[in-house]
């Protein structure tokens, strides 16, 4: 079953760019293919707030996004940078959808 993983973070709407600029680092790490590829989305009419960060990315199955996260908590690039990021948190957590094939 494919499966998509949304990671939704809410931040501190006075640091805005310093988040953004923080994700474009973690893009770049997307782009060297050390982590997976995802999107970024930032909502425009939502239920969630303004000041909030969704990265999504799909997957062939559960098991593989799981393995995504497990390589985001082990990465050590990944970790430097998290930890940069946490302090302009205000919530996060996480979301896995199963993509219907209808």
């Amino acid at each position: 079953m494919a499966v998509i993983m949304r990671l939704v973070q809410q931040f501190e709407h006075s640091k805005k760019q310093e988040f953004i600029a923080l994700e474009k680092e973690f893009a770049g790490l997307e782009d060297r293919g050390v982590l997976p590829r995802g999107e970024r989305l930032l909502p425009i009419s939502s239920r969630d707030p303004a000041n909030t960060l969704i990265w999504q990315a799909s997957f062939k199955d559960l098991c593989a996004a799981q393995a995504a996260l497990k390589l985001f908590e082990t990465n050590p690039e990944h970790t430097e940078l998290a930890n940069k990021q946490k302090h302009f948190f205000k919530d996060a957590w996480i979301e896995f959808y199963e993509i219907l094939e209808c």
